[in-house]
């Protein structure tokens, strides 16, 4: 009897350690800056980086948030642009699909976007479609980014 209990609280501890394991960590957990972009829409391809602005997307075991902001030192803020968002990510071999639940502009929410990363030392490479049909966007987008050293 004292056996059974004994293996019965063996297992339970097994049981309750093997839920709070954390999820193995991945190259793509990190903070990473915006260094270029690019958008394909039909057979026309242009430059979407914006050197004005600063993006850094920030990516934990479960979530991504990306931050873009308007870094000229201008004394109006009244013109200032702003955008935020994220929500939860999955990623399996080197599909990583954005779960878009917080976004800036409400339109943008509740859509996913599928992208293949391929990560090279510090340089993360991401393409995918972005296609948002209550708003008419449907184009291939590519964006590097650098990773952030602390």
């Amino acid at each position: 009897m004292i056996i059974n209990r004994l293996l019965g609280l063996v297992a339970a501890t097994f049981m309750i350690s093997s839920c709070a394991e954390k999820p193995a960590s991945t190259p793509l957990i990190g903070t990473w800056e915006l260094v270029s972009a690019t958008s394909t829409e039909k057979d026309s391809t242009k430059s979407t980086f914006d050197p004005t602005h600063k993006m850094i997307k920030i990516i934990n075991a479960t979530h991504f948030a990306f931050l873009n902001h308007d870094i000229t030192a201008g004394k109006d803020t009244s013109s200032t642009r702003f955008s935020a968002g994220g929500g939860p990510y999955t990623l399996v071999d080197s599909v990583y699909t954005e779960h878009l639940d917080y976004f800036t502009d409400k339109a943008w929410e509740n859509n996913k976007f599928e992208f293949v990363v391929r990560i090279s030392g510090d340089t993360l490479i991401q393409k995918g479609v972005e296609k948002v049909e209550k708003l008419g966007i449907d184009h291939i987008i590519i964006e590097k980014y650098k990773r952030v050293s602390n």
